[in-house]
């Protein structure tokens, strides 16, 4: 009974182990994937004394303020609504059946050859049938705005961006991150372009703490909802 009581405990211990090296782990701000990138610090040029043009303090008069350079501020307007349906609905039915008569032996049956009540004919049939119905519908639904900075600025003008946003509440949490791909004419003269707009986007938005652990179910749950629990 000791023994017993020893692997089911040992077996509970594992399964916990397994199932916590599972879950991932909360996100945390400042991760370098979506920190600030800096334009590198440019050499100063010579200064030079009595000329009316100073190459520091150079403005061109048909540019405005729209990021164009690593290191640019740029500001995306959060503007996703998505919107699924999906229904299904099956049946099949199938039914079989198959019958063997009693041979003839020299023209008589079993029976008639024995004088017994044997028989060698035989008889099979089956029925199948499968209904099944499966509906689901989803939406979503998030808008804002996030500012970002160009991380990178790719060969053929497309800016990469990136960046984060976190919030802190009474209650835990929430942040909003986003990564894509921009081109310099889909940002507005304001330097703000829509998140439709943006290529390969990654856009997240989640918390952490009180209210984000409320909502989430536990390990035990997610162990009998996962693939991994057969039943």
């Amino acid at each position: 009974m000791n023994v017993l009581r020893i692997g089911l405990t040992t077996l509970i211990f594992l399964v916990y182990i397994f199932l916590s090296g599972c879950v991932s782990l909360p996100a945390e701000p400042n991760d370098p994937a979506y920190a600030p990138v800096y334009p590198p610090s440019p050499v100063p040029a010579e200064f030079t004394n009595g000329a009316i043009y100073q190459e520091n303090f150079a403005m061109s008069l048909y540019e405005d303020r729209r990021a164009s350079r690593v290191g640019d501020i740029l500001t995306v307007r959060l503007d996703e609504e998505t919107e699924a349906k999906k229904e299904a609905d099956t049946e099949i039915d199938k039914d079989s059946s198959a019958t063997i008569a009693d041979p003839t032996i020299l023209g008589k049956t079993v029976k008639g050859l024995f004088g017994h009540d044997l028989s060698l004919s035989s008889e099979l049939s089956s029925t199948r049938s499968f209904d099944g119905e499966s509906e689901s519908n989803q939406s979503n639904s998030l808008s804002g705005d996030i500012t970002v900075t160009v991380a990178e600025v790719l060969p053929n003008g497309i800016m990469r961006i990136r960046g984060e946003k976190w919030l802190t509440l009474n209650t835990g949490d929430e942040y909003i991150r986003i990564t894509g791909l921009v081109r310099p004419e889909d940002v507005t003269p304001d330097n703000v372009v829509s998140s439709q707009k943006v290529a390969d986007a990654r856009i997240t938005y989640s918390g952490r703490g009180e209210v984000a652990d409320a909502g989430k179910a536990g390990w035990l749950v997610r162990f009998l909802l996962s693939t991994f629990f057969p039943f």
